[in-house]
């Protein structure tokens, strides 16, 4: 029995993300109940800290893989014929990419410069 037909990777793909996914949001809530940030400039500076901005992403990655591992399996146990199939995997690929996209721009690439109401 190998991993691959069996989807075992698949499943624990979306095991490993799960656990990781309920950490962070523990992690973040916890956070959020005893030391919220009062303003944006506040909350960029937590969110440009090196360990927060590691583990943000990671929750972003790993919920990207949650969302494709259960979408794909969706799809191909419930959608029969190919080219539907590969056309709507497709089409959620892409949707997830411009997704993880959109995430590293907002992440990484915004400046704190052009926050709203920034003096």
């Amino acid at each position: 029995m190998s991993w691959r037909a069996h989807g075992s990777r698949a499943w624990l793909m979306q095991r490993i993300s799960a656990v990781y996914l309920a950490g962070y949001i523990v992690m973040f809530s916890v956070h959020l109940l005893l030391d919220a940030p009062t303003s944006y400039h506040a909350w960029r500076a937590w969110m440009g800290l090196p360990f927060i901005a590691v583990v943000t992403s990671l929750f972003f990655i790993m919920l990207l893989v949650h969302a494709w591992v259960g979408l794909r399996d969706v799809i191909m146990d419930y959608v029969h014929p190919a080219v539907v199939r590969f056309l709507l995997l497709t089409l959620v690929a892409l949707g997830l990419f411009a997704l993880g996209l959109w995430v590293l721009r907002i992440l990484m690439l915004t400046p704190l410069s052009n926050a709203v109401g920034a003096a």
